[in-house]
């Protein structure tokens, strides 16, 4: 009995893996009749145009009209059904409906072929837009698919698999060589080099270690990580990327809000200049009604907007992917159009031109004292002191292996430095201001004007009452600042630099940089200020980095955020985000602007040539109605293609 009973059970668990074989099965054939939906009806389009030619070649008079029918109702009944749905429910005419009464008219008057032609040409061409308006969704299809499905969360020394959706932050999981990282969040154990060309675009792996952040849908290396999960799934960056560019994608910029207004009334003059073609030639030309109606249809079809409606949208679509693809983000076809008018690029300096992090550059000891002792000394102080100053002092102090004392006595003085004690000798730590008259020689006195002429902050150090050495701090410039900027005049761009810092400082980097104007000494509001001024001589992007730069970037023509990899706020505020903080950016998205709108004004003069080409052409009696569609729609999808060229 028992053996029996196992029988029926491995029978019915083969035939319920049968069955999933058949859903499977059925649902991949629903998948590709989805995806190839539009060709396969063009395909039976043609089946039964080509019967019917057939048939009328035999002289099967009902067969060729059942197969032209056929031909009619497959390849129009889809349009046809757009057309009056826009009818119907907006009170507009559209080029769908114009095709297929087109066809119907030339059916009336015996030209059942031309007619089915038409039909087929137009359902073809629309079947190939679908299929190469496809390729501008290509790129968000491969940013859908970087998103793991599951995770392996540790806790109470076990592991267990859970889907993405469902961490919650604060859990910790574990990401093996090679697996994608499921989830924001921190480094809390090993080291590894992360691939983040998906989040950032940058082609080099980046180090990994304890405290870093990383991204979900980063390839981790082959070092094993305990990330600690700081953001749901639905807050992670990628998913905010996704959503970003979607919405781009579905956002119409004003060229193509006004092409489609356009088409609304250019519609309606295309039916009203048909009819009068059917009406007035027979009296006025001699006409006969059939050589009437049948030019009024070629009219109909080549007069038709398709190629100009399409001459945009693809492009700006393209231009989005392509950049987004190289970690640009343009937050709607509007901001890429408004690129291209830019005059001024203003940088804020800060986390923009320079990496934002202070780092001590130079070491001027006096006295008996070295280089090492003078930073041993600093450093021993400043080392409780959170001051961006006093952790870049530490910072090079640890890097260079010195050993860090215990300072007695330590007082904070607010905006001028620090005092205290090492081993019974009394220390001043700061500006100038610290310091005694008497204290500051000549020599001090020469080696601090210069530095403060490069750019540098001096710090001073005394000891009891003699100075003992200066430290120079200074916000390392970025590598590629320099030759960003240089990019940037070099396509014709005015390019500025706002900062709070003082003048001396400022100057000294704008000229390092090759900035044509330097503005110093400025609070947020002063920033705005600024890019209002400047924007009275013309179109201004600001740079910044999206915290306290947000009002110079809402003021501005176009908003530029740096640092997306680590701030919320530079996602909401700029129109266009730099992901990897590449400042070589700015110029590729600048020539890829300009570009777009160069192939969109290729595109439209393109498109109005060739109406005009074939309207001039019928009237003179050049062409005849399948003629006319292959140029229509083929023009149509010439600009299309067009258009895809900027995903390159």
């Amino acid at each position: 009995m028992g053996e029996k009973v196992s029988h029926f059970k491995g029978a019915g668990g083969a035939l319920e893996r049968s069955n999933d074989i058949i859903l499977k099965k059925r649902a991949g054939w629903a998948t590709v009749l989805q995806k190839y939906h539009a060709i396969l009806i063009a395909a039976a389009c043609l089946l039964f145009l080509l019967i019917a030619w057939i048939a009328g070649r035999n002289d099967w008079q009902t067969a060729e009209l059942l197969f032209f029918l056929l031909a009619y109702g497959v390849g129009g009944y889809r349009k046809a059904i757009e057309g009056l749905t826009t009818l119907v429910k907006e009170k507009d005419l559209d080029v769908d409906l114009l095709m297929v009464v087109a066809a119907i008219g030339a059916a009336s008057i015996g030209y059942w072929m031309d007619g089915a032609i038409l039909i087929f040409i137009f359902c073809l061409s629309g079947a190939l837009e679908e299929r190469t308006m496809d390729r501008t969704n290509q790129d968000i299809q491969s940013i859908l698919k970087l998103r793991p499905e599951e995770a392996v969360v540790l806790k109470d020394g076990s592991e267990r698999k859970v889907s993405v959706d469902q961490l919650e932050v604060g859990e910790l999981v574990r990401v093996r060589p090679g697996e994608r990282i499921p989830a924001d969040g921190q480094v809390e154990e090993g080291q590894s080099a992360v691939d983040q060309a998906s989040i950032t675009g940058e082609s080099i792996p980046v180090e990994k270690g304890i405290g870093d952040d990383v991204f979900a849908g980063t390839i981790n290396g082959q070092g094993a990580l305990k990330v600690r999960v700081t953001k749901p799934a639905s807050e992670t960056l990628l998913s905010r990327i996704i959503h970003l560019v979607q919405e781009a994608q579905q956002e119409m910029p004003p060229s193509q809000l006004f092409v489609e207004r356009f088409e609304g009334y250019y519609a309606k003059l295309v039916v009203t200049v048909a009819l009068l073609l059917m009406a007035v030639p027979p009296f006025l030309l001699d006409w006969s009604w059939d050589k009437t109606i049948y030019r009024a249809m070629i009219f109909l079809v080549v007069a038709s907007p398709c190629a100009l409606v399409s001459s945009i949208m693809p492009a700006v679509l393209s231009g989005i992917s392509n950049a987004a693809r190289k970690g640009v983000l343009f937050k709607g076809g509007v901001h890429l159009e408004q690129m291209a008018t830019l005059n001024t690029i203003a940088f804020d300096k800060t986390g923009t031109l320079t990496e934002g992090k202070p780092r001590l550059t130079d070491l001027a000891p006096f006295q008996e004292y070295t280089e090492e002792s003078l930073l041993q000394v600093t450093a021993t102080l400043e080392n409780l002191s959170e001051h961006p100053i006093a952790r870049a002092i530490v910072h090079e102090a640890k890097a260079r292996g010195l050993r860090l004392g215990e300072a007695q006595n330590l007082t904070a003085i607010p905006g001028l430095g620090v005092r205290g004690s090492i081993e019974g000798v009394s220390y001043h730590v700061g500006k100038i201001e610290l310091l005694q008259e008497a204290t500051r020689s000549a020599e001090a006195a020469s080696r601090a004007r210069q530095l403060e002429a490069e750019g540098k902050t001096v710090v001073y150090v005394q000891a009891e009452e003699t100075l003992i050495g200066l430290l120079a701090i200074q916000d390392i410039v970025r590598a590629d600042a320099k030759t960003a900027v240089e990019a940037l005049k070099a396509i014709g761009m005015k390019v500025v630099m706002l900062t709070g810092d003082r003048r001396g400082t400022a100057d000294a980097i704008g000229a390092a940089l090759g900035v044509d104007e330097v503005y110093a000494e400025l609070l947020p509001e002063n920033k705005v200020s600024v890019i209002k001024d400047l924007s009275h001589k013309g179109k201004v992007a600001m740079i910044g980095d999206g915290v306290n730069d947000a009002p110079a970037l809402a003021a501005s023509s176009v908003g530029i955020a740096m640092g997306a990899a680590g701030s919320d706020v530079a996602l909401e505020t700029a129109n266009v985000v730099l992901m990897a903080d590449d400042l070589l950016k700015i110029p590729f998205a600048v020539s890829l602007s300009r570009r777009t709108n160069r192939v969109i004004k290729q595109n439209l003069a393109f498109a109005i040539g060739v109406v005009v080409l074939l309207v001039l052409s019928n009237f003179l009696g050049g062409i005849t109605l399948p003629s006319g569609v292959v140029g229509h729609e083929g023009s149509t999808l010439l600009v299309i293609l067009s258009g895809l060229r900027l995903l390159r």
